[in-house]
């Protein structure tokens, strides 16, 4: 049974949370067309799509922060709609999101019930009953398997442990229906299977529980049930036990993996026997990354394939500096470095495009001439600077070069189109002649021409001696840019494929079963 042709999955009871046909639209732009969710009581319910399904939008929907320009929401037998968080709060309605929305500087009890201390004693004035306050705290934390001192301050606790406090407070206002936004990014294997058991527990009690997460392990490991959206549609509902990993990644992806597709013109193929530029030993982060080896040659080009949440960009950010790995070894022409940040991957020849181009890339203020030249006057300190006309010559040399449309390299970046921006961004490493390039997502955004040029300026770099990490998740882009393809799925590598290898190889990879 494919995807598309499964009929709903049904349950004998009646569902306590149910919405059908919900539209919503921005400027008069569809973001949600015609979805629907049934959520029956006593299950976790999986609620799965790639990154601009709908996923956060239907959830802001549902808990009263945006309002639906259309469609139906009924909470039992009853017709609802929450117009505020506040207003679903006190229909039931909790929500726990990705990052920690509690109080650090309050203890663990006041964050539970703020704003709804109890209180005692008209004399005192209705001063806070700390006794009450402390006793619910503690049976609130009991009830979900924590053992901690509810005095004590929350920042005194890890943050898997403020996680489950969020639960607590969500539990607080007798919840029928809990959402949970991501919960497990932040938190490790261990941590993960402590949360689960408190979500097993809620569950045998008769809560119902929204799991939105991008972990495809994490699904099998704890869901009843799961509904997909792709692209702001509905795509349909099942039982976990009826959908396998690759059918789900088929739903998300709307393609059929078992179906035959053409096969990629091979790339041009590395002497096997170049030096290796970067290799990875063990190298992770706790909470991001599992260790993980990876060899990177110069003038090849490694894709790095995997779903959202797959750890892609958290290997970028290990490699380039940003953070900074509790275990493992990078070496650069064999020898172990360490890098304290990224001047220091800088110095070494890497350079990283990053994901977020308007929050991590340009800096949209400065002109095209000044975002270019940014790299290499890091790199030359504060002792030399070039000069107006030595940026204006470097910038112009570039906007040739990679064919950045703008009238005047002195015209804010943030003026130019996203493709003509990311060939800025493109243009900024290339000026400092790295010898690692790392592309995260370089081609999200832009047009279709654009995305054309890019792949071509890529292959032209490997070409040229330059080695390249090339992350998309666009498959049919990295199946034709690499050399190899290293496969991510659930922030540890699963495996390689060579040149040549289909977009449905790089899927049935991401979807097999753990070894």
């Amino acid at each position: 049974m494919t995807p598309m042709d499964a009929s709903t999955a049904h349950a004998p009871a009646a569902p306590v949370l149910q919405l059908s046909g919900i539209h919503k639209q921005f400027a008069g732009i569809p973001v949600l067309r015609d979805v629907q969710l049934n959520l029956y009581p006593g299950e976790i319910h999986a609620l799965m799509g790639q990154n601009g399904a709908g996923k956060s939008t239907l959830i802001k929907v549902l808990t009263g922060v945006l309002e639906a320009s259309g469609g139906q929401m009924r909470l039992g037998n009853e017709a609802v709609w929450p117009d505020s968080p506040l207003a679903a709060q006190r229909l039931g309605i909790s929500t726990v999101y990705q990052e920690v929305n509690l109080c650090p500087n309050l203890s663990v009890a006041e964050n539970i019930f703020a704003g709804r201390y109890p209180r005692c004693g008209i004399a005192q004035g209705f001063r806070i009953d700390w006794a009450t306050l402390h006793q619910r705290a503690r049976e609130l934390v009991a009830r979900i398997g924590l053992q901690i001192d509810v005095t004590h301050l929350l920042s005194d606790y890890p943050v898997a442990v403020q996680q489950l406090v969020a639960i607590a407070r969500a539990l607080s206002i007798e919840s029928r229906v809990l959402i949970l936004d991501e919960p497990t990014s932040s938190l490790d294997d261990d941590e993960v299977q402590k949360l689960f058991e408190v979500l097993r527990r809620l569950r045998s009690e008769g809560l119902s529980i929204v799991f939105v997460t991008h972990f495809l392990n994490q699904v099998y490991a704890v869901s009843d049930r799961i509904t997909v959206l792709r692209n702001g549609s509905w795509v349909g509902e099942w039982l976990a036990k009826d959908l396998g990993p690759q059918a789900l990644i088929a739903a998300m992806l709307g393609r059929d993996l078992a179906a035959a597709s053409e096969q990629p013109a091979p790339a041009p193929t590395v002497d096997s026997r170049q030096a290796t530029l970067l290799q990875t030993e063990g190298l992770g982060q706790d909470t991001q990354l599992q260790p993980l080896d990876l060899q990177i040659r110069a003038g090849e080009v490694v894709g790095l394939a995997g779903l959202l949440g797959s750890g892609r960009t958290e290997l970028a950010r290990l490699l380039f500096g940003l953070d900074q790995p509790d275990r493992g070894a990078l070496r650069i022409d064999g020898q172990v470095v360490k890098f304290a940040n990224p001047m220091d991957a800088i110095r070494h020849g890497l350079a990283l495009c990053p994901e977020e181009r308007k929050t991590d890339g340009i800096v949209a203020e400065l002109s095209v001439r000044e975002n270019i030249a940014l790299a290499l006057q890091a790199r030359m300190g504060v002792s030399k600077f070039l000069s107006r006309a030595e940026q204006t010559a470097l910038a112009e040399r570039y906007v040739k070069l990679l064919g950045i449309k703008t009238e005047t390299v002195d015209k804010p970046i943030g003026l130019l189109s996203g493709g003509n921006q990311q060939k800025a961004i493109l243009a900024r490493w290339m000026a400092i002649e790295p010898r690692l390039l790392i592309l995260d997502e370089p081609t999200r955004g832009i047009d279709v021409a654009a995305k054309q040029e890019i792949m071509d300026q890529i292959l032209r770099l490997a070409q040229a001696g330059m080695a390249v990490l090339f992350i998309s998740s666009e498959m049919s882009e990295v199946v034709r840019v690499a050399h190899r393809i290293v496969v991510l799925r659930d922030r540890r590598k699963v495996g390689e494929l060579p040149a040549g290898s289909s977009e449905d190889a790089v899927y049935e990879l991401i979807a097999a079963e753990h070894a």
